[in-house]
C-alpha cells in the first residue's frame, strides 16, 4: 500500500467542482429503469446508454472526477472497439468499480440486511486493478423502522465495510465507504440524525481497529433528511444544519473528502440540499456528489433508447452535472437550475 498514491487519487476524486457518477447499477436495477422508458435491457443497450454518458465530453471533463462501474461495464468496449475504461480516461475521469455482491437478510434480525461479497474479494480486486480501476465502492444499507436498526446490524455492516476498505488499500485502490441510512419510512429528521450518527461513530471505530488509513479513503454518506413518508418534511436549511452537525461530530478531518449519495432524491432537490450543505459552514473536508439517479434520471428520460436523442440526452446530463458542480461549491441557485439547456 502506497498511502501517498492513495491520497493523491482520493483528492482528485473530490477536486473542486467535480464529483462522481455512480453508473454501477446491477443488471436487475437498470432493467427496471429501462422498463420504465420502454427500452429492452440487453448488454448492448446497457453499453450504448453508458457510452452515451461517458462520451458527453464537456460534462465528463469539467464536472465528473470519476465513474463507479459495474462488473459488466468495466469489461465492455464502445461501439468503435475502445474499452470503456479508456473512454473514461481520455475524458479525464477515473474508473472505479462496485465490488459488493448486494444485501442478504441478517440472521435473527427481521427487516435488516448485511452486504455480502468479502469471499474472494482480494483476488477480484487484483483483477479489477488490472482492468484499470483506481477506486472501488461498497454499499451498506441501514433501514429505519419499528425496533430497527439494531446494534447487530450496524456493527455487522461496519465490520464488513472495514474489511472491504482494508483489502482495497492493500491492493492500492481507494475505497469509497458507503454506509447508507435509507430515506424510506415515516421517521422525522431527528430520528435520521440519531441513526446516522450511531452508524458513523460505529463505522469509524471499526475503521480504526481495522487499520484502515483514513487519508486513503472517501466517505459516501446519506444526507440527514426526513423519511419520504414523514408527514412533515424538513426544510433545506434544517437538512444542511443537521447533516453538517452530524458529520462534524463523527468524521475525522483526515478523511480527504465526502461524496454524498442522492438516495433517490430528485435531481434538483439533491442539488439544492448539497448547495446548502456546501455553503452552510466551514468544513474540514471538501464535500461533493456521488449521484446515480439524481444525475441520470433526466438524460435517461430524454434518451429512451433512440440514437436520435443522444445529443439532447447528453445536454441534459451536462446540465445536471453542472448544477451539481455548482452545488458542491455552494454556488447553485434556482435561477441557474431553470436556465434552458441550450444556453449551457
Amino acid at each position: 500500500m502506497n498511502l501517498v498514491e492513495l491520497n493523491k487519487v482520493a483528492m482528485s476524486m473530490v477536486a473542486p467542482g467535480r464529483g462522481i457518477l455512480a453508473a454501477d447499477e446491477s443488471t436487475g436495477t437498470i432493467k427496471k429503469r429501462f422498463d420504465a422508458i420502454g427500452v429492452e435491457c440487453t448488454a448492448d443497450s446497457r453499453r450504448d446508454y453508458r457510452e452515451m454518458l461517458f462520451r458527453s465530453t464537456e460534462a465528463m471533463s469539467k464536472y465528473i472526477s470519476g465513474v463507479i462501474l459495474y462488473d459488466e461495464t468495466i469489461r465492455q468496449s464502445a461501439k468503435d472497439g475502445t474499452p470503456l475504461v479508456t473512454v473514461l480516461e481520455r475524458a479525464g475521469s477515473l474508473p472505479g468499480i462496485k465490488v459488493d455482491k448486494g444485501t442478504k437478510a441478517l440472521p435473527f434480525c427481521p427487516g435488516e440486511v448485511v452486504t455480502e461479497g468479502l469471499d474472494g474479494l482480494r483476488e477480484r480486486l487484483v483483477e479489477y486493478r488490472g482492468l484499470g480501476a483506481k477506486f472501488a465502492k461498497w454499499r451498506a444499507v441501514i433501514d429505519i423502522g419499528p425496533g430497527i436498526p439494531t446494534e447487530t446490524c450496524i456493527r455487522a455492516n461496519a465490520q464488513a465495510l472495514t474489511r472491504y476498505a482494508a483489502l482495497c488499500q492493500e491492493e492500492g485502490l481507494v475505497p469509497i465507504v458507503e454506509p447508507e441510512v435509507l430515506m424510506d419510512g415515516n421517521h422525522d429528521i431527528e430520528r435520521c440524525y440519531q441513526v446516522t450518527e450511531w452508524t458513523l461513530r460505529e463505522l469509524f471505530r471499526e475503521l480504526y481497529f481495522g487499520r484502515v488509513m483514513l487519508e486513503g479513503m472517501i466517505l459516501k454518506p446519506n444526507m440527514v433528511v426526513s423519511g419520504l413518508k414523514a408527514p412533515k418534511q424538513a426544510t433545506i436549511s434544517e437538512v444542511a444544519e443537521r447533516t453538517i452537525k452530524c458529520l462534524k461530530v463523527c468524521v475525522p478531518a483526515a478523511v480527504p473528502g465526502i461524496t454524498f449519495l442522492s438516495g433517490g432524491q430528485p435531481g434538483a432537490d439533491a442539488s439544492e440540499r448539497l448547495n446548502a450543505i456546501a455553503k452552510g459552514s466551514t468544513l474540514p473536508w471538501p464535500v461533493t456528489f456521488s449521484f446515480s439517479r439524481a444525475l441520470q434520471s433526466e438524460p435517461m428520460q430524454v434518451w429512451r433508447g433512440d440514437p436520435k436523442n443522444v445529443a439532447r440526452a447528453q445536454a441534459a446530463f451536462l446540465h445536471r452535472a453542472k448544477m451539481n458542480s455548482l452545488a458542491a461549491q455552494g454556488k447553485w441557485n434556482e435561477r441557474l437550475e431553470k436556465v434552458k439547456l441550450s444556453t449551457d
